[in-house]
């Protein structure tokens, strides 16, 4: 299973257990993983938040939601994100998502596209001041 990818402990788990694997079979598998430096949630995390930042231009919340639904806690997930986006500048990170969303039109022709690209921005993880103001500093660029 960790041929493919990185998995964190949750996953593994969750993998073993589908496959029929008795909980104390589970245990002893994740424990020898773990002393072998197999796995490792905060490893993970960061492997996540680099993906999700470097190729799918995601923000900071979407990240964050990320790591977490991959069963590493709370805490890991918000020190990855913050060491991962610690290197990045979330002003350009922003831009290239808006960029990538607009393709070829590179204007925002209406109040209706405003909207859909806020949501659609919202919904990749950014802070929604931080929205709004690239949207409307594109709409100011285009109008003149």
């Amino acid at each position: 299973m960790l041929a493919r990818r990185e998995l964190s402990e949750a996953q593994i788990r969750q993998r073993l257990a589908r496959r029929g694997h008795d909980e104390d079979a589970i245990d002893d598998a994740v424990a020898r993983l773990k002393t072998e430096r197999a796995i490792d949630d905060a490893r993970v995390a960061e492997a996540i938040a680099r993906t999700e930042t470097a190729v799918k231009r995601r923000g900071k919340l979407r990240v964050t939601r990320q790591i977490e639904s991959a069963g590493i806690a709370r805490e890991t997930a918000r020190h990855a994100v913050d060491h991962v986006f610690a290197d990045v500048d979330a002003v350009a990170l922003l831009g290239a998502a808006l960029a990538k969303r607009l393709r070829a039109e590179m204007s925002i022709r209406n109040d209706k596209e405003f909207q859909r690209l806020y949501r659609y921005l919202i919904g990749q993880g950014f802070e929604p001041d931080q929205v709004m103001i690239a949207l409307e500093a594109r709409r100011r660029r285009q109008a003149v």
